[in-house]
């Protein structure tokens, strides 16, 4: 038997509100990352496939002061006064100092468990992410120059890169930029995830390598590439806990 629908007027209906709410954010990825889901799932929201949890309905609610019990329900109005008014004197956030700091001069970038180097599967579309990093958004848009809605960061894991990147640095990928010509990027070969320095010869190669010589570099034909090869992104930074 199945479960009695949680929401009146779902799934269609209420999928149309959280698409109105999405489309209010700069992406959907952004709006994915702030319901704490992934964007694959919200996508089924949005068409209707899948019923929305209410943390995430609350989440998404609460980012662009919409009334929780019209995104729900389809009932009143979709922007409540008494949210507006209070989300019109937000509390203060401060740095350790008690400094006052502007939230609108970050980014908050999506981190997933998923490790590069010796992890196993696809990009997780499915999976949401555990928190997120934040970095300037001055930093981003003007060094950078990349769309914040196509980085993301996970963890490394293993020593093939060690000397450039450690076991447990975490890095923050760029997928807008998966062409692999010359840098580090994040591969998917044969089902794992890894993290190599790659290098564009003629004939349509890519040479791969480590940092580590105890691993042999190899080529990959792109003319030839199946579906079990793919390139996830370029890393552009990474992040090291010193012991």
């Amino acid at each position: 038997m199945e479960r009695d629908d949680p929401f009146p007027n779902s799934s269609g209906e209420i999928g149309k509100r959280i698409g109105l709410i999405a489309d209010l954010f700069q992406s959907r990825t952004e709006a994915a990352a702030v319901a704490g889901v992934s964007v694959l799932s919200l996508r089924r929201y949005i068409a209707g496939e899948q019923n929305p949890p209410f943390v995430a309905l609350s989440k998404l609610a609460l980012a662009k002061q919409v009334s929780l019990a019209w995104l729900a329900t389809g009932e009143g109005a979709m922007f409540d006064d008494q949210v507006r008014s209070a989300a019109a004197e937000p509390s203060p956030c401060v740095d350790t100092t008690g400094k006052a700091v502007d939230l609108e001069e970050f980014v908050f970038i999506p981190r997933y468990n998923v490790k590069a180097a010796a992890g196993h599967g696809a990009w997780p579309e499915d999976e949401s992410p555990r928190f997120s990093m934040a970095f300037r958004r001055y930093w981003i848009e003007h060094y950078l120059r990349v769309d914040p809605a196509q980085l993301s960061v996970i963890p490394v894991k293993g020593d093939s890169m060690e000397g450039v990147l450690n076991d447990r640095d975490v890095i923050l990928i760029n997928h807008a930029d998966a062409e692999a010509m010359n840098g580090v990027y994040v591969l998917r070969i044969d089902g794992h995830l890894v993290v190599k320095r790659v290098q564009r010869l003629p004939g349509n190669l890519l040479e791969v390598k480590s940092a580590n010589e105890a691993y042999t570099p190899f080529t990959i034909d792109l003319a030839r590439q199946t579906d079990d090869f793919a390139v996830i992104g370029r890393v552009v930074w990474f992040g090291r806990q010193i012991a």
